[in-house]
């Protein structure tokens, strides 16, 4: 996607209090702290325009003035909270509001069909407030300590109406690990085998699963996300930016492991094995997305001919009842999308609710059940792999990751509708390693609307990603609490913080991943609050710590015994090179090659010569390497280093382990690096193959480190 321009706001004026004022109560921070410690100020367009994009009118006083008493007023014309979030067995009142002087009876209906209680007003006097000309009072309920944790309904009945919020109680904690773990870290697109046509697939992840499992003595593999990408080419490289957060990318099936496939007709069995020698026969320096899908998905259409047994007829109108109307709406987008490419659309397509819509659900039907039918066999293959892990004696099996938002063009954002603010996207202020800031192209969710639909997207959202894994990473988890929103037309750096409701969204998160019985970690790295950390391990969720990032008070190579506990500890990450690539010092000359440095490229280099030299420092005063260590030396003393830590979660790089010296991704480029492509390889480029990984002396030996430090 490209970055929209820079808007220089040098000679905007410092917003008034009033501004402030009406920022603060739609959650705008008009400062922030930066990465340098100085505290950033929010300039008064940045502002205007952020309020905008919710929604709100703020350009002139008067604008200002109508709006913020428009907020003001707001809880006070709804009888019950649109939506109430407490902690399971804390005590909790309510506010509910009505005509002063009425009447009011309020009851909770439980979850689940399990009956109803009535919480107990309290003795507590709130003077009335006139609201539109008409004078309102408050009531205040206490919510019973015993309700169990679910989604209940908050409903009044005052003077003949009846109005209802959504309660949710969560439970303390998300689920804990049960021990001391680690696995392999990777990007399932770029592990391929001599089966998969051109790309890491379904089946791989498996087969990496049962390897590294039964042979390694690993617990669990971290994927990049596998969310929905565009159903026809080109597709968005990045495993980041998806159309949708909800559904599942067809790109990772395995054509030969559908049941159906064994039926092919002759004449069909040789064309899908024609195209599937096409594929393989294409893997080259970079991985080719689009190639590789033409011709999957010419095969996939020839298996989805073949009929279907009874037993599995029934389970695909299951899974289509069960998904409801989302999958429905997603898969009609996927074929207008087909028809029309990126929006925008003709006139009357601008949601799946329009009569041309609902004229198209008819007249492409046989379209919209391929199209489900994808997500079916998706979902049957992503749920073989985690049986896989289990089977191979994994404790976590796959953990799966979710992104922070969606491609401006893609499902979600034509499904969602007003959920998502269309006039600003997210991205991240400056920081030491993207000194320009990042725009990621994303729309982000608006909090008011968020409450509004009673988190009901998020909540499918989460049920999704976890009923096929033992474990979900979050891509930046900040995200609960605030994210950076840029306006458009606006640089990145020149955007301010939106707060979401954190409570809400964490307890809704815990909720889920109770049900599902996995653990949440947090990619909870960059500028932020620091209070946060300690509030997510309250909460069961674990953090993310990287051993580039943690540093002690004077700038040193933070000490093991320093780390957190309830992390996922790892040496690097995919927005940096590979260990090898690391300790070569190409994150400062890939940032030079591409005009990323805001500062001398002799200054960055100086500043990673002096990071490396304290970091072998450390090494050596462990034990752990001599005077000249090679690059494998370090590559190990590193992991040595890394189990000496309290961490409860432990992350190899897959790249690490096989020499690879190339980076995924390098933030803050489009066209300019090939991110997502790289094929896995070892450090001289060559491809390493699925089949030949266990043939690797540094896997073992890293495997070795591993297993010892966390027995």
């Amino acid at each position: 996607m490209e970055t929209p321009p820079e808007t220089s706001t040098a000679a905007e004026p410092w917003p008034d209090d009033r501004l402030v004022a009406l920022a603060a109560a739609w959650g705008i921070q008009d400062s922030y702290q930066g990465h340098s410690g100085q505290v950033e100020h929010v300039s008064r367009a940045t502002l205007v325009a952020i309020l905008a994009a919710m929604g709100v009118q703020a350009a002139t006083p008067e604008e200002v003035e109508r709006s913020l008493a428009d907020r003001e007023d707001a809880p006070w014309r709804r009888a019950v909270p649109e939506v109430v979030v407490v902690i399971e067995g804390v005590q909790h009142d309510v506010s509910v509001h009505l005509n002063h002087g009425a009447e009011v009876s309020v009851w909770i209906e439980l979850d689940g069909d399990a009956g109803w209680v009535h919480p107990i007003q309290q003795d507590v006097w709130v003077p009335p407030r006139w609201v539109g000309g008409v004078e309102r009072g408050r009531a205040t309920f206490r919510l019973p300590p015993t309700l169990p944790v679910g989604y209940h309904r908050l409903i009044a009945d005052t003077e003949g109406t009846r109005t209802e919020g959504l309660l949710v109680v969560a439970p303390h904690r998300a689920p804990l690990p049960d021990k001391r773990s680690w696995g392999v870290m990777a990007q399932l697109y770029s592990i391929r085998s001599r089966q998969s046509w051109g790309v890491g697939d379904f089946t791989d992840l498996g087969d990496l699963a049962w390897l590294i499992g039964r042979g390694c003595g690993a617990d669990f593999v971290l994927i990049n996300p596998v969310h929905a990408v565009e159903p026809v080419e080109p597709l968005t490289p990045s495993p980041y930016l998806p159309t949708s957060r909800e559904f599942v990318s067809p790109w990772y099936i395995r054509v030969e492991e559908i049941r159906e496939a064994a039926y092919l007709d002759a004449s069909a069995r040789g064309a899908v094995a024609d195209l599937a020698v096409q594929a393989q026969s294409q893997r080259g320096a970079l991985i080719d997305r689009d190639a590789a899908w033409a011709l999957k998905r010419t095969a996939l259409r020839l298996v989805y001919g073949v009929p279907r047994s009874a037993a599995r007829a029934e389970a695909y109108e299951r899974f289509r009842v069960e998904e409801g109307t989302a999958i429905e709406d997603f898969a009609l987008w996927s074929v207008l999308y087909e028809h029309w490419g990126q929006a925008p659309w003709p006139a009357g397509l601008e949601s799946p609710h329009t009569p041309a819509a609902q004229q198209a659900r008819l007249d492409h039907a046989a379209e919209i059940d391929f199209q489900i039918w994808l997500q079916w066999i998706a979902n049957e293959q992503l749920a073989a792999a985690q049986r896989s892990a289990v089977d191979a004696g994994m404790a976590i099996g796959v953990m799966q990751d979710l992104a922070v938002g969606v491609h401006p063009h893609g499902a979600d954002v034509w499904t969602q509708g007003d959920l998502l603010a269309t006039g600003a996207t997210v991205g991240a202020p400056p920081d030491m390693y993207n000194q320009l800031g990042q725009n990621w192209s994303q729309p982000p969710w608006r909090p008011d609307q968020l409450v509004r639909s009673g988190y009901e997207v998020y909540r499918a959202m989460l049920r999704r990603v976890l009923r096929h894994s033992g474990a979900v990473r979050i891509d930046h988890i900040i995200g609960l609490f605030r994210l950076w929103w840029i306006p458009a037309g606006h640089g990145a750096r020149d955007g301010a913080y939106v707060r979401y409701d954190h409570e809400a969204l964490v307890g809704i998160l815990c909720i889920e991943a109770q049900r599902a019985g996995a653990l949440v970690i947090g990619e909870d790295l960059g500028t932020f609050e620091h209070w946060v950390s300690d509030y997510l391990a309250d909460r069961g969720l674990l953090g993310t710590s990287v051993l580039w990032f943690e540093k002690e008070w004077d700038g040193s190579p933070k000490a093991p015994e320093h780390y957190r506990r309830p992390v996922l500890a790892s040496i690097t990450t995919h927005d940096l090179p590979p260990t090898a690539g690391y300790l070569a010092g190409e994150h400062v000359e890939l940032r030079e090659r591409l005009g990323l440095l805001t500062v001398p490229v002799e200054q960055e280099r100086l500043a990673a010569a002096r990071e490396l030299s304290l970091i072998e420092s450390a090494l050596r005063d462990r034990g752990l390497v001599g005077d000249d260590p090679s690059q494998d030396d370090l590559v190990r003393a590193l992991h040595r280093y890394l189990v000496a830590t309290p961490s409860v979660l432990l992350g190899v790089s897959l790249a690490d382990a096989v020499g690879e010296r190339r980076a995924q991704n390098q933030p803050g480029t489009d066209q300019e690096y090939p991110n997502w492509k790289i094929p896995l390889g070892d450090g001289a480029g060559h491809d390493v193959l699925l089949d030949d990984l266990m043939d690797l002396g540094l896997l073992r030996a890293l495997a070795e480190v591993m297993d010892a430090g966390t027995a």
